[in-house]
């Protein structure tokens, strides 16, 4: 994959083929697909943590989703009370472990 470096106004882009990109945001939305609509609608009003959201949704405990992560259950819980952000490696092995795309989590 070749991609492109930008930087405009000090901010730095990369530069997506446009298959490449729909290829990404295809799986995105098919991962976000599996959600309904109330799930998301909780998560974009920001009820609770997003994390929290779709954990409970999916019937996980923090126990479930700190194994399935690699996680503490502390941090894990800390992340759900937004004491702590993660970092981007925490975000991902937690949308990893509940099967969402990583924009939902942020």
């Amino acid at each position: 994959m070749d991609h492109d470096l930008l930087h405009i106004q000090g901010k730095p882009y990369v530069l997506v083929p446009l298959h490449e990109y729909r290829m990404l945001t295809g799986a995105a939305q098919e991962k976000q697909a599996h959600l309904p609509q109330e799930i998301l609608d909780a998560i974009y009003i920001r009820a609770e943590h997003p994390v929290k959201i779709i954990r409970r949704h999916r019937g996980m405990t923090q126990d479930d989703l700190a194994h399935a992560s690699g996680l503490s259950r502390p941090f894990v819980t800390e992340i759900e009370t937004g004491k702590k952000e993660g970092s981007v490696g925490t975000i991902r092995a937690l949308a990893e472990a509940l099967q969402v795309n990583t924009g939902l989590l942020v």
